[in-house]
């Protein structure tokens, strides 16, 4: 393994390429389900709520923080949540530890749609990487720890 000290421009040209692949990955994931009843948006959204911080307790999410990560202002996010609450997949509730906020949780509902949602996409790409090679494959696995530590990293 090489752990000589890459240089600032090396490191930027690696940024970039690394940024502008993940973007067109998630235009193209969002095309995958693009039949499906919920849009990406809203799917990405019952899912924040789905992996928050103790989803086994479904304690949600925010709206500041739903806001945050999909990049979009709170009254953006406010009005995502208002539709997801009107479909039955979400119901806002005020948050236990501030009364000034408010707390999304997904329903009964909301979790069968991230599951079914879930299940399109992840069917969809197991015959997009089925088309792979084995080589293909075994660098794809063999990358996703690294993206995992980078994910850890932006979330801190």
């Amino acid at each position: 393994m090489n752990d000589s000290q890459p240089t600032t421009s090396a490191l930027v040209r690696l940024a970039q390429d690394f940024r502008e692949a993940l973007r067109h990955s998630v235009y193209l994931v969002r095309r995958l389900d693009s039949g499906g009843e919920l849009s990406a948006a809203q799917l990405s959204t019952l899912k924040m709520l789905l992996e928050g911080p103790a989803p086994a307790e479904n304690t949600g999410a925010r709206v500041g923080e739903i806001a945050r990560n999909l990049g979009v202002k709170v009254p953006s996010a406010t009005e995502q949540i208002i539709k997801l609450e009107r479909a039955g997949l979400a119901r806002r509730e005020p948050d236990p530890d501030d009364s000034r906020a408010v707390r999304v949780r997904l329903t009964p509902a909301g979790r069968a749609a991230v599951d079914s949602g879930d299940h399109r996409r992840n069917t969809a790409m197991a015959g997009i990487l089925a088309s792979l090679s084995d080589a293909d494959r075994a660098a794809l696995a063999a990358a996703l720890p690294v993206i995992g530590k980078i994910n850890a990293m932006l979330q801190d």
